[in-house]
């Protein structure tokens, strides 16, 4: 069905509206989109009377409205259209909605033509505008609903930044907390790795003037300014020699003292006043401890204003090590002396037998505590004979000195009785074992007799003499030799001669002067066959105490001097 109205004022307008909303509401259109329908042609209506003339609002409604709107249930299509517009070819204005429900027929709407008839549809109208309001109430509480939750949901995203915060503040205490013992950690290793190193480069030599020399070396400039060693030993209270106040207490009370205007605070160091020598300066004065009482001080200056705790809880200790290593150095020399002193005393002078010229030397250790076990000697027996011997006792220090000195004993006694070198080092085996069962010793004995133009020898575990003709070869006796004497083993050790000419020279010798850690002992041996080969005769029959030294020089150039050295050369003199 189609409803036309011609509109040419405000009165033929509110008609139309008021015609439009009821058609919509007896077509069943909803109240909203009636009132959007309404207000729609309301506002056309305006518009078209603004620009004045005559017009036309069409409302349909059955299939061409169904058409029109796409639906399946009916449809109301307005059009507002104008004469003149049509024939100018411009487009009407439409709108259509859906009808879900039709209650009436379109034909049976009637529209007032009073001015109370009017009214009342406006009324009526209202009536669809507060429905639409009491809908767009409801809609408006269930936005005040949902703008609560989100301002709830507002207040749980700030709650949730504030965790967040604080999560992160916390992380980043963490990582602070992380890094400072990272950095402690490394601090603490650097300060063992320090000590560690320090320790093993103090505890390496075996003189106690060179630990002191190092000591400052290790610790200037990273852990102090400067380094001042006070042993009590070598103080000889010559004026000029002051030292502080704090070093005197820490002397004397076995405890380090921290000597400055304000106090350290360092563990296990207590403080003192400050220096009257430098009063500026703070010192931190550590005792060298001993078993029995502190054997000197070491003074102190910082590399800044102050130390760190640690650093000097660190001081302290390296301090006490170095202690132990001074006192270890001054042991160590102290045997030393004594052994060296016990071994030259028991190294008797040469005899001056007739036609036989004899040359010694021995050369104590000069690296470690490897002195105390070789010897030599010469004596003259009761037929006219002359024994030679050069020995080694294995071990070293006081105790090998010791045993040195009761085998040379023992052999000048069992020499006595006569015998060959077999046969005395036979009777120094058996007398060996019994003794000193943990103790060996190597030797080679030579025996040379004025009236036998021959030379009888013998050695046990030791370096093979080496003969030097008057024609100038060399000749190593290294014939086969008996086993060590002292050696949990019953052994006949054999006599060995070879012939013997005037103007020849024997060389006995012990193993530090030809043994190299690197080379074995066969090169040494092959250089000293060498270099006692290229001296001239007359340099052998002369000056026989000269060729002995210019046999060491060569071959001890490259030695590490890490044992005893023996050399005897033994020249048979020839005619006149």
């Amino acid at each position: 069905m189609t409803r036309t109205w011609q509109i040419s004022d405000l009165t033929d307008a509110a008609r139309a509206r008021v015609a439009t909303a009821r058609l919509a509401a007896a077509c069943g259109v909803p109240p909203l989109e009636r009132t959007r329908l309404t207000a729609a042609v309301g506002a056309q209506l305006r518009l078209c009377l603004t620009k004045g003339g005559t017009w036309r609002l069409t409302l349909t409604t059955g299939p061409a409205g169904r058409a029109a709107a796409g639906t399946g249930a009916g449809a109301l299509h307005a059009v507002v259209t104008s004469p003149d517009a049509a024939a100018a070819g411009e487009p009407p204005w439409q709108v259509t909605v859906a009808c879900p429900e039709p209650a009436t027929d379109p034909g049976d709407v009637a529209v007032p033509d009073d001015a109370a008839g009017l009214a009342e549809a406006l009324l009526g109208a209202d009536e669809d505008t507060a429905l639409v309001l009491e809908r767009l109430g409801e809609q408006e509480d269930l936005v005040d609903f949902h703008r609560e939750e989100l301002q709830q949901t507002n207040q749980g995203v700030v709650a949730l930044h504030a965790e967040l915060d604080a999560a992160g503040r916390a992380q980043r205490e963490a990582f602070a907390a992380e890094r400072k013992a990272r950095t402690e950690a490394e601090n603490a290793r650097r300060r063992l790795t320090f000590l560690a190193d320090a320790s093993a480069v103090l505890t390496a030599s075996l003189d106690h003037h060179e630990i002191v020399r190092r000591l400052p070396e290790l610790l200037v400039p990273e852990y102090a300014a400067s380094v001042d060693v006070w042993l009590f030993e070598q103080d000889d209270g010559r004026p000029g020699q002051a030292h502080p106040a704090a070093a005197v207490v820490a002397a004397r009370t076995g405890r380090a003292q921290y000597a400055a205007t304000r106090p350290g605070g360092l563990p296990g160091v207590q403080d003192q006043p400050p220096s009257a020598l430098d009063p500026d300066r703070p010192a931190l004065c550590i005792p060298l401890p001993t078993r029995q009482a502190p054997q000197g001080v070491v003074t102190l200056s910082p590399p800044g204003e102050h130390w760190d705790p640690d650093d000097a809880v660190m001081l302290v200790e390296l301090t006490r090590r170095a202690s132990i290593a001074i006192d270890h150095a001054r042991r160590y020399q102290h045997n030393r002396d004594i052994a060296e002193t016990l071994q030259r005393a028991l190294l008797t002078e040469l005899p001056s037998p007739a036609g036989l010229g004899l040359a010694a030397r021995y050369l104590p250790a000069t690296h470690g505590l490897n002195i105390g076990g070789d010897w030599y000697d010469a004596f003259r027996q009761p037929d006219g004979g002359v024994i030679t011997v050069v020995g080694d006792v294995t071990g070293h220090g006081l105790r090998a000195a010791v045993m040195m000195s009761q085998l040379r004993t023992a052999l000048r006694a069992y020499a006595v009785d006569g015998g060959s070198p077999g046969r005395l080092l036979t009777r120094l085996h058996t007398f060996l074992h019994h003794l000193q069962p943990d103790l060996f010793a190597t030797a080679v004995i030579a025996r040379f007799h004025p009236d036998d133009p021959t030379l009888t020898w013998a050695a046990a575990g030791h370096p093979p003499p080496v003969l030097r003709t008057p024609d100038g070869q060399v000749r190593i006796l290294d014939d086969k030799p008996g086993a060590m004497l002292g050696i949990p083993l019953r052994q006949e050790i054999a006599d060995h001669t070879v012939p013997l000419a005037p103007g020849s020279t024997l060389a006995l010798y012990t193993d530090g002067l030809v043994e190299r850690r690197a080379q074995g002992i066969d090169p040494g041996i092959g250089r000293l066959a060498d270099a006692l080969a290229s001296f001239a005769p007359a340099k052998l029959e002369t000056d026989l105490e000269g060729a002995a030294d210019g046999l060491l020089d060569p071959l001890l150039s490259d030695s590490e001097r890490d044992d005893d050295v023996c050399l005897l050369l033994c020249h048979l003199r020839g005619p006149a």
